[in-house]
């Protein structure tokens, strides 16, 4: 017979439902087939979906976007401590998650959710072939990570953020490299947008995991651990940041935008 999966969509990195990125969370009781989950995604069409299975004090939790899983990402990861805080088990101020990526910790302060990711050593290094061209601008500093596959393109002004035109069809031939553009902030300490044609997100509007470099560049270079990053998107949101070394904190707001059921 039919069995009924309760959804949730959250608003994350935001405190106004419409801003932020949107993930859905689904709990489970105990895992689907794997291509149930991914239809699930698909069906969504959201940039994330996070699956949670309970296990022992702590939470299983996997991530797809429409067509795949992937190892890593902090908007539904910041989503899924928000059910389990807000509807799940409201008595909690922390939780681990087991994962891809392995253990990842969210604890509650206040309004703000906090992620400990690890932090990553940024590596300055020469413009790649077809970046200037596919953002149609040339950047004043290029640097890249060991742990990721991301190229970070520095430019002078966060004016010149929201000036870029992307040739997305240009930044999908990086792939695997997405592209994340940065700049000191205006209202914040530093901004950025990141972009990933090659695994079907054009522009992602808030994006936890690129600040596992951003965040280690900017303190070093601005000579202070605490720093507010701007992802200067359409829908925008906000990331109040701490650079730890070998970890980085990532705490942002979140806020409902639709609780529901899915019928299989």
């Amino acid at each position: 017979g039919m069995s009924q999966l309760r959804i949730y969509q959250i608003d994350a990195f935001t405190d106004r439902v419409f801003q932020g990125n949107p993930a859905a969370v689904i709990p489970l009781d105990q895992w689907l087939e794997d291509g149930v989950l991914q239809s699930i995604a698909a069906e969504n069409n959201l940039s994330e979906t996070a699956f949670l299975v309970p296990q022992a004090d702590r939470y299983h939790l996997r991530w797809f976007t429409p067509v795949q899983e992937v190892r890593l990402c902090g908007h539904a990861t910041l989503a899924s401590a928000f059910v389990i805080f807000t509807f799940l088990e409201p008595d909690r101020d922390a939780v681990q998650f087991e994962t891809l990526s392995g253990q990842l910790r969210v604890k509650r302060l206040n309004e703000l959710l906090v992620l400990d990711f690890p932090g990553y050593e940024p590596q300055i290094c020469d413009l790649p072939i077809g970046l200037a061209e596919g953002l149609g601008k040339s950047p004043s500093q290029v640097f890249w990570t060991e742990s990721d596959t991301n190229y970070y393109a520095v430019f002078d002004q966060e004016a010149d953020l929201h000036q870029l035109q992307p040739d997305f069809a240009r930044l999908a031939q990086l792939h695997p490299y997405g592209t994340v553009v940065t700049a000191p902030g205006d209202r914040s300490d530093f901004a950025c947008r990141y972009f990933a044609p090659s695994y079907g997100i054009p522009e992602d509007p808030v994006t936890g995991s690129i600040h596992c470099a951003l965040v280690p560049y900017w303190a070093k270079r601005l000579g202070k651990p605490q720093l507010v990053s701007r992802q200067v998107s359409a829908r925008g949101g906000d990331l109040y940041c701490e650079w730890q070394g070998d970890r980085v904190t990532i705490g942002g707001k979140a806020v409902p935008f639709l609780i529901g059921e899915i019928s299989l």
